[in-house]
């Protein structure tokens, strides 16, 4: 039926040029209809080298001119890595811009020497590239540049199949080290608890998990020649073991397997993505390069560093180091109203207390009632407890400026004293329960302890110290 559909539509062809068509399409199998062609493998390195770079599918997408539907369903088809080589093809290879200069060249009526003299390549070349990659569907031959861009990248693929879809010995070795089940000492199997049903996302938050053996694709990989030394058949690279727990069409793993991973989580993520985390309110001027120079040798008083300390519950407690004195501070946080009557909103209202707006109105109340020459600057981690930093800044006249990610030893002050605190308040506790007067009888035995860095002075008695100064200072100013 197909020969004859076939003849059917080339019966006013030559048949010279109908046996060349015949033999074109013996070299390989039959393609799908592409409908509407795919973009050109230019415009997919383009998308993955700016998911490289950290930013999103929708970002990305948008940049290189397809629409984010596209864009997220290249992210997840290829499990969140690039599955072409980001690497520029050779010039022995038509690109798609030589494809669009042919198609316009041959519109025009310009011969096969012509079009490859004007490109610079081998009459050959473009002949072939006519007859193989033209489009057909009517008939006759038609070159479209899409469509021979699409038919180029699709002779050109050289799938393989997986390595665990062929050795059953092999997958189901991987399969158990993976998702194997916890064992008493005695070989009886603890079931763990039971969590929700894989739905293709990420592990659930602060929810039970499924226990499994859950080792490591790197750690089954190099157990493999331990266990099987002489045996080459027994072999795989932990990358393998990855692309075929997140590239969907590998077949070989369960997708949901992912879920027995460390990081339970249901795509990779690019390197550059999660150390790019958005933080829109850290902006250029307030990071910690910007602090003036004078608060780095602590010798001018009225420089601060923040945090918060984390109880369970959602609990939690600011706390504010002088760096000078290590004169402490502590900002009570207390729930707001409704906290645990509804499950949480997505999005909705911080009840906890340390929601952007409740933290900028606490720090503002106990900040302010410091003398303004005594509270020049604020240096915070990224928590996104202060992104209302701006209005802060305005109410208190307190320069506010952020550490580097992941760099706790910019606030020194602030780490040492946390630990001190944990005391008085451990962690896995609920911080809740302890009301603004008791956090500040704890604040007031933390400033009365000598410390040797302050000659055993205490941090109550230097704070003083600079009190005196600085309304010495202000009498001596108006006078």
């Amino acid at each position: 039926m197909a020969t004859a559909d076939w003849s059917r539509k080339t019966g006013d062809a030559p048949e010279g040029l109908r046996r060349q068509w015949r033999a074109d399409r013996a070299l390989r199998p039959a393609m799908r209809s592409p409908g509407r062609p795919d973009p050109s493998r230019v415009v997919q390195r383009q998308f993955w080298r700016l998911i490289a770079t950290g930013v999103t599918s929708a970002e990305a997408a948008i940049a290189v001119g397809v629409s984010v539907p596209v864009g997220a369903r290249w992210f997840r088809h290829a499990g969140g890595m690039p599955p072409i080589s980001l690497a520029e093809p050779t010039g022995r290879y038509l690109t798609f811009e030589e494809r669009e200069e042919i198609a316009i060249l041959r519109a025009q009526g310009h011969g096969v020497r012509e079009i490859a003299r004007r490109l610079g390549r081998n009459p050959g070349t473009i002949s072939r590239e006519l007859r193989r990659n033209a489009a057909t569907r009517g008939g006759k031959q038609e070159y479209r540049a899409t469509v021979a861009q699409w038919k180029a990248q699709q002779a050109a693929k050289r799938p393989k199949t997986a390595k665990l879809a062929t050795n059953d010995r092999l997958r189901e070795y991987v399969q158990e080290r993976l998702a194997g089940t916890v064992r008493r000492v005695d070989g009886t199997v603890v079931t763990g608890p039971t969590p929700p049903s894989w739905k293709g996302l990420n592990k659930p938050h602060r929810a039970d998990r499924r226990w499994a053996t859950a080792w490591s694709p790197e750690q089954i990989a190099h157990r493999l020649t331990i266990d099987f030394p002489d045996d080459e058949s027994m072999r795989i690279s932990h990358e393998a073991i990855y692309q075929s727990l997140f590239i969907e069409g590998r077949g070989a793993l369960k997708r949901e397997l992912v879920a027995c991973l460390r990081t339970g989580r249901a795509l990779r993520k690019p390197r550059a993505r999660s150390q790019n985390k958005p933080q829109g309110h850290v902006t250029a001027d307030v990071v910690i390069s910007q602090r003036p120079a004078e608060a780095d040798d602590r010798a001018v008083p009225g420089h601060w560093e923040g945090d918060l300390i984390i109880g369970t519950g959602r609990s939690a407690i600011g706390t504010i180091v002088e760096r000078s004195s290590r004169s402490t501070l502590l900002v009570h946080l207390p729930r707001l109203e409704g906290w645990g009557e509804q499950p949480a909103v997505k999005n909705g209202p911080a009840l906890g207390g340390y929601g952007a707006e409740a933290m900028s109105t606490a720090l503002t109340a106990s900040m302010t009632r410091l003398p303004e020459q005594l509270r020049k600057t604020l240096t915070w981690d990224r928590g996104k407890e202060m992104s209302g930093h701006a209005q802060f800044a305005l109410k208190t006249r307190t320069k506010v400026f952020f550490a580097d990610p992941h760099s706790p030893w910019q606030r020194p002050t602030n780490e040492n004293t946390n630990g001190l605190l944990r005391q008085y308040l451990p962690k896995g506790t609920d911080l809740s329960r302890w009301s603004a007067e008791d956090l500040e009888a704890i604040a007031l035995t933390l400033n009365n302890r000598p410390r040797k860095v302050l000659g055993w002075k205490t941090p109550a008695e230097v704070f003083a110290e600079q009190l005196r100064s600085t309304q010495q200072t202000g009498v001596a100013s108006t006078g």
